[in-house]
C-alpha cells in the first residue's frame, strides 16, 4: 500500500485537533505513523494550519496519496499548486524562474484575499454589534419615555386627589368653626 497523507485526530470531545501525518495506508487512523509534517485546527476561525511545505511537497513527489480533506488543506497552502507547477518545468512548459514568479503571485494574491475576507468580517461584526447597541438604545429610550409618562399620570392623579381632599377639608373646615365662633353669653 502506498503511504497517505492524513488526519490524525488529538483533543477532546467537540474540540478537535488534528495532525497532519504521513502514514502507511493499512495503518489505523490514530495509530502508526512514519513522520509528522504539520497540524490543523478546525475549531479557530479562520481554521489554523501549520504545515511543512518542504516535506509535504516532498511526500508528494515520493507518490504519498492525500485524503481529501488533507488534499484541500494542501490546496489552501499552495503545496498542490507548486507541485502541478514542477511537473510544468519537468515536461519543459515552463523554466524553474517563471514557475517560482507564478507560485509567488499566487500566493501574494491569496494573502491579500485572506486578509480582506478577515477585515470584511471584522468591519461586519462591528457593524452587527453597533446596530444591536442602537436598537437597545431605542428600545430603552421608548421604556425610559413610557415610565416617564406613567409617573407624570401618577403625579396628576395624586395631584388631583390631594386638591380634592383639600377641597373636601375646606368645606368642613367652616362648618366646624361657625359653632365655635358664636357670641359668648352675657353674664347677669
Amino acid at each position: 500500500m502506498p503511504a497517505k497523507i492524513r488526519l490524525q485526530r488529538h483533543g477532546k470531545k467537540g474540540q478537535p485537533f488534528y495532525h497532519i501525518v504521513i502514514a502507511d495506508g493499512r495503518a489505523p487512523r490514530d495509530g502508526r505513523f512514519i513522520e509528522k509534517i504539520g497540524t490543523y485546527n478546525p475549531v479557530t476561525v479562520p481554521a489554523e494550519i501549520n504545515l511543512n511545505f518542504d516535506k509535504a511537497l516532498d511526500w508528494l513527489n515520493k507518490g504519498a496519496q492525500p485524503t481529501d480533506t488533507v488534499r484541500s488543506i494542501l490546496s489552501k497552502k499552495g503545496v498542490m499548486l507548486k507541485k502541478h507547477l514542477m511537473i510544468g518545468v519537468q515536461k519543459g512548459a515552463m523554466t524553474a524562474e517563471q514557475a517560482e514568479v507564478k507560485f509567488q503571485t499566487w500566493m501574494k494574491e491569496k494573502e491579500a484575499k485572506l486578509a480582506s475576507e478577515i477585515k470584511a468580517k471584522a468591519e461586519k461584526k462591528r457593524a452587527d454589534q453597533k446596530a444591536r447597541i442602537e436598537a437597545e438604545s431605542k428600545v430603552n429610550a421608548a421604556r425610559a419615555e413610557a415610565i416617564a409618562k406613567k409617573q407624570a399620570e401618577l403625579a396628576a392623579k395624586e395631584a388631583a386627589e390631594a386638591a380634592a381632599e383639600n377641597a373636601e377639608n375646606a368645606e368642613e373646615a367652616p362648618a366646624e368653626e361657625a359653632p365655635a365662633t358664636e357670641a359668648p353669653a352675657t353674664e347677669a
